[in-house]
């Protein structure tokens, strides 16, 4: 049996559901909500680039390494609109570890409870369901935005790995590795949940 299996996770403020081509043209709007594929420290895809980048995702959940996600904002502002992307990445079944990434969020829909909520999902999945032991959040050093989204999920620097890979323009990308531990779970729940509510 394939580890994680696809599964749709909802809460008040997000709805995760398994990426399908059907999301491609809600998918391409999303993107050009901030023109988000002009970000230079981040991967995100181009309208044009949408059909590949979703058939790339789903195969690699073909050979059970990814676990791909399409984003819905269910706020009463989202009205259940797609904004994005995420995904368990790095899947390593005998050890029970994942990774959360490859997300992007439409500029709109950014500095809002969605992506706490979204994360939220996830990693109680992953702990509660899946049984993780751990799961890592990987972003480019200088992404300080994003480094700041994980480090208020109350993830820990692990460290960075300096020269890791090549970006799209031709640089060198230093990557920041966080955890969070399956010990570290209880607490950062009782976190993510202050913050939910707190964002009421």
């Amino acid at each position: 049996m394939v580890w994680p299996a696809p599964v749709t996770l909802t809460s008040p403020h997000v709805r995760l559901e398994p990426l399908s081509p059907s999301h491609h043209d809600a998918l391409c709007e999303a993107t050009r909500d901030g023109e988000l594929w002009q970000l230079w420290y981040t991967s995100v895809p181009a309208p044009e680039g949408m059909a590949a980048e979703i058939q790339r995702r789903l195969a690699l959940q073909a050979t059970a390494s990814m676990l791909p996600f399409t984003v819905f904002d269910m706020s009463a502002q989202g009205q259940g609109r797609v904004v994005g992307m995420t995904t368990y990445m790095h899947i390593d079944a005998t050890h029970r570890r994942v990774e959360i990434g490859s997300t992007w969020t439409a500029r709109s829909a950014q500095r809002t409870p969605l992506n706490t909520a979204a994360k939220r999902l996830l990693l109680a999945h992953a702990f509660e369901q899946l049984e993780c032991i751990a799961v890592e959040f990987r972003t480019h050093r200088l992404n300080t935005q994003s480094r700041r989204a994980i480090e208020r999920l109350g993830a820990q620097l692990d460290g960075v790995l300096r020269a890791h890979q090549r970006t799209a323009d031709g640089s060198q990308r230093d990557t920041a590795v966080y955890s969070i531990t399956a010990a570290e779970w209880p607490a950062v729940r009782s976190h993510l949940d202050w913050l939910m509510n707190k964002s009421r």
